[in-house]
């Protein structure tokens, strides 16, 4: 069974004690680019806060500490599945109809 996606939310800042809105539960999950709404990532997990919490979304200076000024503005949305399997099978049906559409404006 699949839900319905959330609202788009800002992929919170390190160092600003934002948190990550997203179901402990299978999912999946497409973060973008706030600017252009080039996608960034999409992916069918088993939880998908802890994989928004793991994403990896800027560089690493050399001494290990994220430079701030460098990360992307990103923005996120998430929906939440029954079972890891039901994920798969919506993100490949949302593959194949993104698939289907770029070949047609092509």
């Amino acid at each position: 069974m699949i839900s319905t996606w959330s609202e788009w939310k800002r992929y919170p800042r390190a160092g600003r004690g934002e948190n990550i809105e997203a179901p402990i539960s299978p999912g999946i999950f497409e973060v973008r680019y706030a600017g252009t709404g080039a996608l960034h990532s999409f992916e069918a997990v088993d939880n998908v806060a802890q994989a928004l919490a793991l994403l990896p979304v800027g560089s690493k200076s050399w001494f290990g500490r994220r430079d701030t000024a460098k990360l992307p503005d990103l923005e996120y949305r998430t929906c939440a599945t029954s079972t890891k399997a039901d994920a798969k099978a919506a993100a490949q049906r949302m593959i194949g109809r993104r698939e289907t559409y770029m070949s047609g404006a092509a």
